[in-house]
């Protein structure tokens, strides 16, 4: 018999072992504290009340990687009720850490409240912002980036930086003024002007021959932005998670509420050049810029700044079909994407969603196949897990567009945890909007023009669809997506653009088995705050 040498034997068991704890061992605890406050900021040249978090506007980035547990203690410091939601970080079999009023109650004022959420299984570029009225518009917004585990490979190579860029549009008035507009029944102003990371110009470092990962979420209110770099190209590599085909883009359309990431390698002569966004689809264009500065430059950007792209709807929609899965490559799990054949699954229903924008007793609503939906004083989940009657309705919400007048309403879908869907938004008015799901990612498998009919099916990319969580919907169009319900919980579809949300463009599904277990969802945090019907509950 051969005789190993005893080092051999060593390495071997150590190999063991080392298996053995990546398998098993618990995952990394990241810890945060957060105050919550008020404080003077200026980013459109006049002081004005924002909201901060640690003194931060924008507030704390979050750099962690897949399967961290974070664990973020918010004290709240305003005079308001406050939450905070996690955009894009799917809360598997955890939707009590969501962050939205159908899930959570807010945290009152002087008090506060530990989330304690994991990055399961999921890489990529996303960001957090307050859900309670409008805080969204003066703050409380930042940037959430879930870096791979060292074993699991990018399907690029390590970049010489990383930076991030919060884009959006911005108001001079406060969230307060803002709710009151709303609340009186009228729509918002335009924007007063679109900020980068809470000013309306920045820097980049970089050297001449590196390459670098530029992360940019469109974390506004109300429009879509245009991105582009002054003589570089853009190589799209990640969309909100997913990995994509690395197709390289002069600029590219962000629409309210999503990410991407893409590569720019500093290939020009050593000077500076323009970062730009600007507002689309709107007859004011907005514009912030920024600096791309070479570190052996001597020479200020110069020129006209490059122009945004001349095409408008049409150009936009070809770029977005543009976007492909890339299936050879992994995400968060060392399989390829594309081992997973969401073309080949047979869709369990179907929904159809119509937005709207009504006058309901005078006042501006919006409303999703006739209901605008109208927030409660108890959360949605805490109600369902409680059988607490008379706080919501199941199933009053139509799956197709309803004729006749909107109504307010409170209404949850109730869909069976497992099944297949497609759900097709129809958008009959003259502005873009932006679809955003909580809880999961879905495949965009197609967009179009005019009334939907099932022979768009026919239409539909089946093979390789960039999986996200927000979607773009194009004036007087369509957009279809298919959607795995893997994650049982109560999960929150709403508008991405904050004033549309507020006014009633949304609804809530309740994905659910009977066969009730914690390999399917959690059980109520033993934190959780209580309000409304459920107050004194005891949990």
């Amino acid at each position: 018999m051969r005789q190993f040498p005893v080092i051999f034997i060593f390495k071997v068991i150590l190999y063991i072992f080392v298996q053995f704890q990546l398998i098993t061992g618990d995952d990394p605890y990241r810890y945060y504290n957060w105050v919550v406050t008020y404080g003077p900021i200026s980013p459109l040249g006049t002081v004005q009340q924002g909201i901060l978090i640690n003194g931060q506007f924008p507030g704390p980035r979050i750099d962690c990687v897949t399967n961290d547990n974070i664990v973020i203690n918010v004290i709240n410091q305003l005079d308001e009720p406050f939450l905070i939601t996690w955009n894009g970080i799917k809360q598997r079999k955890n939707s009590w850490q969501d962050g939205v009023l159908g899930t959570n109650c807010p945290i009152t004022p002087n008090s506060n409240y530990t989330y304690n959420f994991q990055t399961k299984d999921q890489i990529g570029s996303f960001t957090y912002f307050p859900t309670v009225g409008m805080h969204r518009a003066s703050g409380g917004f930042g940037v959430l980036n879930v870096y791979q585990r060292p074993a699991i490979p990018v399907p690029y190579p390590k970049p010489d930086g990383d930076f991030t860029l919060l884009v959006g549009d911005w108001y001079k008035a406060g969230h307060k003024t803002l709710r009151q507009i709303l609340d009186s029944g009228s729509s918002l102003p335009f924007p007063d002007g679109l900020l980068i990371n809470g000013v309306q110009s920045t820097s980049f470092n970089g050297d001449q021959g590196k390459t670098y990962l530029f992360r940019i979420s469109n974390i506004g209110l109300e429009t879509s932005i245009n991105f582009r770099i002054q003589g570089h190209a853009l190589k799209l590599v990640e969309v909100e998670g997913a990995h994509t085909l690395q197709n390289s883009y002069d600029s590219l359309d962000l629409h309210v509420g999503q990410s991407l990431a893409v590569l720019v390698t500093l290939n020009q002569p050593p000077k500076d050049y323009f970062i730009i966004t600007s507002t689309r689809f709107t007859d004011q264009v907005l514009v912030a810029t920024g600096v791309l500065h070479y570190s052996n430059s001597n020479t200020p950007a110069s020129g006209p700044l490059p122009a945004g792209p001349a095409g408008q709807i049409d150009w936009s929609m070809d770029q977005a079909r543009s976007l492909r899965w890339n299936l050879s490559a992994n995400a968060a799990r060392p399989n390829p994407q594309g081992t997973f054949h969401y073309g080949s699954i047979p869709r369990s229903r179907s929904l159809i969603l119509a937005n709207s924008a009504p006058l309901i007793n005078v006042k501006q609503r919006f409303a999703v196949n006739g209901v605008s939906f109208v927030i409660p004083d108890t959360p949605l989940k805490l109600a369902d897990n409680y059988n607490i009657a008379n706080v919501f309705t199941w199933d009053s919400l139509s799956l197709t567009p309803s004729a006749g007048p909107a109504v307010l309403g409170t209404p949850v879908v109730r869909l069976n945890l497992h099944e297949f869907v497609e759900i097709v938004f129809q958008n009959t008015e003259t502005k873009v909007q932006s679809w955003h799901l909580d809880g999961y990612d879905f495949w965009v498998v197609g967009y179009g023009s005019g009334a939907w009919t099932e022979s768009q099916r026919s239409s539909y990319n089946l093979v390789d669809a960039t999986s996200r969580h927000t979607v773009q919907v194009y004036p007087n169009g369509w957009s279809a997506i298919l959607v795995s319900l893997d994650n049982q919980g109560m999960w929150n579809i709403r508008s991405s653009m904050w004033a549309r949300q507020y006014l009633g463009h949304q609804f809530y599904f309740r994905v659910w088995t009977q066969q009730q277990s914690l390999s399917n969802e959690y059980t109520i945090p033993t934190n959780a705050l209580l309000c409304g019907k459920a107050t004194g509950v005891l949990h």
